[in-house]
């Protein structure tokens, strides 16, 4: 049997190529499907174009009588081929009326335009150009369940392509969870050292109460991973100088043990309206990343004040520099320094780190930048910060802060 009864497409299903025939009059519709059957081409005859209508999916070809199309039925046939699924256009071959064009048969084929993917064959017709041309619109037709097997592919593809990316996601949040729980843990671990060495009971209460804030911390990031946007982080008035403040005095032990120099000028202000959790989490990262970059001491400066978005003049919030000394982020790795898994102390960092800081600076609609010098005689890395205020509350005391730094 000739192939083009059953084609068999890329995923292995056969399609339809059976050609419906609709001719009401006499023996047509008979005589039309014994000469394709003759050339091996399925056939089936219905009597109604409603009955082919039917059929529409499962047929190759509709092949038409121009004496079974009202305008009513024309309408109805339009209306179900606008309704095909996307890859489906069916074609089909009209048998016209013979004759000269008159303005009936104008008439008639403004009626038809609707119809779309329509071949024109005057009868009568020779058989061969019948066949051919049948033959013709089957293999268009198996073109078209190619492109629905295709675009299945594609589905699938597509669809084990985002579990893969959830897959990623969820490697990353692993790696970032573990990388953020370590520094609170870290703080925890030198402030038990420090009450231990303490012999004032109100500095041990008051290492206590950071140990405290410190365990609090791991506990936020716990959460919120359980939750992973079911919960929002809660968000508060908090100002940047009382979260770099404490910051600091958890890092003070490692820094004095590096014999690292600290200078800061922290601008109190009007407060951003943040979660103080997430904010701690940034500016531990850049410190501790400072820190780690100056292992033979150094200069740490730390700089916050009232300012406006380069970018958008309009913008009030607070700048925040991280400058240090240390050895410099090389050139070709400071484009690419926020992405996960990009870092400058090979097997010992994550990578983790300045991708979660650029996160939470952009959920805030904040935005970070850096300068750095690998220059062994002018080494040192610079972290700009910009935090827009967001209360409509903060109104006046924006006001007065911008007009105070003015």
């Amino acid at each position: 049997m000739n192939s083009i009864n059953q084609v068999t497409v890329q995923t292995g299903t056969k399609v339809s190529q059976t050609a419906v025939v609709v001719a009401p009059l006499g023996r047509d519709a008979e005589l039309i499907c014994a000469l394709l059957q003759r050339s091996s081409i399925e056939c089936v005859s219905v009597p109604t174009v409603s009955d082919a209508m039917q059929r529409l999916i499962s047929a190759g070809v509709l092949v038409i009588a121009e004496e079974a199309l009202t305008p009513r039925l024309i309408l109805e046939l339009a209306e179900v081929l606008r309704n095909q699924p996307p890859w489906s256009d069916i074609p089909i071959v009209l048998l016209t009326l013979p004759g000269e064009v008159t303005k009936e048969s104008q008439r008639r084929r403004s009626l038809r335009e609707p119809l779309g993917n329509v071949l024109l064959l005057e009868r009568p017709s020779r058989p061969e150009t019948l066949i051919s041309s049948v033959r013709s619109a089957l293999r268009a037709r198996a073109r078209q369940y190619q492109i629905r097997d295709q675009m299945e592919q594609y589905q699938h593809a597509e669809e084990a392509l985002r579990k893969s990316e959830k897959l990623a996601v969820a490697g990353r949040l692993a790696a970032s969870i573990a990388h953020e729980i370590n520094n609170p843990l870290e703080s925890v671990t030198n402030l038990l050292y420090l009450m231990q060495s303490c012999a004032s009971d109100p500095q041990m209460i008051a290492y206590g109460r950071l140990a405290e804030q410190e365990l609090a911390r791991v506990t936020e990031i716990a959460k919120q991973t359980l939750q992973f946007y079911r919960e929002p982080s809660p968000h508060a008035p908090t100002h940047v100088a009382d979260v770099l403040e404490s910051v600091l005095q958890l890092y003070g032990p490692r820094l004095a043990g590096r014999h690292v120099t600290v200078e800061k000028e922290l601008q109190r202000g009007a407060p951003v309206t943040a979660s103080a959790g997430e904010l701690r989490q940034l500016f531990a990262n850049l410190i501790g990343n400072a820190l780690d970059a100056m292992r033979n001491g150094g200069r740490l400066r730390i700089r916050t004040r009232p300012a406006r978005e380069q970018a958008h003049p309009r913008r009030y919030g607070v700048r925040i520099s991280v400058a240090d000394t240390g050895t410099g982020i090389p050139q070709h790795l400071r484009k690419r320094i926020f992405e996960p898994f990009v870092t400058t102390k090979g097997d010992t960092g994550t990578g983790l780190g300045l991708w979660v800081t650029s996160e939470i600076v952009e959920k805030y609609s904040g935005r970070i930048f850096l300068r750095s010098s690998a220059h062994p005689q002018r080494s040192g890395t610079v972290f700009h910060v910009f935090l827009p205020y967001r209360s409509a509350g903060n109104g006046d005391a924006v006001s007065e802060t911008m007009k105070a730094a003015s």
